[in-house]
């Protein structure tokens, strides 16, 4: 029996998505980007600092990292509570000593609970992107719009309340959002958003409001995919990284300037047997002339001035 033609029949069949979101991009047929003092990769450093209500929401879905085990589950709450007393505060600490500015992705209840913690990131000279609200707080298609609305509002007003700046970028849980999220975030706002992982630069992005910059913020080399999920060492992490760099360099020689995203999870590489790696991974990166370390909102504005 053959085949019905109709079966192979796609009316959006096409170069790139689905979509009108952006067009198909040749990687290394782009105009070359020069970055700041002739560096030849980025390091973009993004933590996110989270809150987990210490009862899971499962709708949409339950985020990643949330309770596990009946509740109440204090196991798990004090093991995530752990990156915003001790794990934060030892990234933050290996990134000064190399002189670097970062971003870090916030639950905007971390702002109303933790003030002085907030405090101590603004006064490093990091930037703050918002992260919802706390880790109830996932987007997802068939939320009510009205709904998702309201929280992304809650989030920047909050954030903006404590640093007295509105952040300009956002992070979704999980890198999830729904068919109107770009929209929202264009209406409140935002210059960019981090949730879209299909590139290694920031890439222009259109919806029904205007248009946002999307600045891919890579699943695969985060320390929750690597050492949680893969559940590999430290020392792998560290060997990824820097190969990722090394090779981006090389693409850098004839392509360009690029750019490499570094997700950072407080309760997993802020513990005491990780972090030593950490911190010569970061002084290594430091040393070479050719690496730079960037917040998410200085790289859009260099992108951007070069379009």
């Amino acid at each position: 029996m053959s085949l019905d033609p109709a079966y192979l029949e796609y009316p959006k069949r096409r170069r790139g998505m689905d979509h009108d979101y952006y067009p198909y991009s040749n990687f290394f047929e782009r105009k070359p980007l020069q970055w700041p003092d002739a560096k030849k990769l980025l390091v973009w450093p993004v933590i996110s600092l989270e809150y987990f209500p210490m009862v899971p929401s499962d709708d949409p879905f339950r985020a990643p990292g949330h309770m596990q085990t009946a509740y109440p589950d204090y196991r798990h709450y004090t093991a995530r509570e752990y990156g915003t007393r001790i794990g934060i505060y030892r990234l933050l600490g290996a990134f000064e000593k190399v002189g670097a500015r970062i971003s870090v992705a916030i639950n905007s209840v971390i702002a109303e609970r933790y003030p002085e913690l907030i405090r101590d990131i603004v006064a490093g000279g990091h930037e703050i992107i918002a992260h919802s609200t706390d880790m109830n707080g996932t987007i997802a298609s068939g939320m009510d719009v009205a709904e998702e609305r309201i929280l992304i509002i809650r989030s920047l007003d909050a954030l903006e309340k404590a640093t007295g700046t509105r952040p300009r970028g956002w992070l979704s849980i999980a890198r999830s959002q729904s068919f109107h999220t770009a929209r929202l975030l264009v209406e409140a706002g935002v210059d960019y958003m981090c949730d879209w992982v299909n590139d290694e630069l920031p890439y222009a992005f259109q919806t029904e409001a205007g248009p946002i910059t999307n600045l891919p913020l890579n699943h695969e080399l985060s320390d929750r995919q690597i050492i949680n999920v893969q559940q590999q060492s430290v020392d792998s992490y560290t060997q990824q990284m820097t190969d990722a760099a090394n090779w981006l360099i090389g693409e850098a020689e004839t392509s360009g300037g690029r750019m490499m995203p570094m997700h950072l999870t407080p309760y997993i590489m802020g513990l005491p047997y990780r972090i030593a790696a950490f911190e010569r991974l970061i002084a290594d990166f430091a040393e070479r002339p050719d690496i730079g370390f960037s917040r998410g909102d200085t790289i859009i504005d260099n992108w951007d001035a070069q379009q």
